[in-house]
């Protein structure tokens, strides 16, 4: 193979386009590109400074979040132990009242009771004393004449004899 060799005419002229070309890249190109790879540059750092502030936004989020959340159980655990306070006053009047009543009912049963017996017992004693009086009656008719002598017996008779 044979070595070919450039001549000095075509370096020349190859370097003057090339020097051209970039002259012209530098011009017209140059500027923009690299305006271009500076404004992405600029916006990629915002980007970048808005995902940080985003961020930084979503970890305040978070804390006032698990704030409001501490706050809720706070007042949450506050109603209930009002409600269970509430409902152990309420359980306790009920108690006061039922056994104040029930205390009541049973007084009023008693004293009926009482009432019943003594009704009872002096109907039991008008019922023994008249039949008393018919028996003794019988009796001293036939030894008594006299109907005003059997009554004072059998009232002195009465008054020694006492019923439970």
């Amino acid at each position: 193979m044979e070595l070919v060799t450039p001549s000095i005419g075509l370096v020349f002229w190859t370097l003057i386009a090339f020097l051209f070309l970039l002259l012209l890249l530098k011009k017209f190109a140059w500027k923009p590109i690299m305006t271009a790879i500076h404004d992405r540059e600029q916006f990629i750092d915002e980007a970048l400074n808005k995902a940080e502030l985003a961020k930084k936004e979503m970890a305040r989020l978070t804390a006032q979040n698990e704030d409001l959340m501490k706050q809720a159980r706070a007042e949450r655990d506050s109603i209930l132990k009002e409600a269970k306070t509430l409902k152990d006053s309420i359980i306790n009047e009920a108690k006061t009242t039922a056994h104040t009543e029930g205390a009541k009912l049973i007084e009023k049963a008693r004293i009926e009771i009482e009432n019943q017996k003594k009704a009872a017992l002096a109907e039991l004693k008008n019922q023994v004393s008249t039949l008393s009086i018919d028996i003794a009656e019988r009796v001293l008719r036939n030894q008594l004449q006299d109907k005003a002598k059997q009554e004072e017996l059998v009232a002195g008779l009465l008054k020694d004899v006492e019923l439970n």
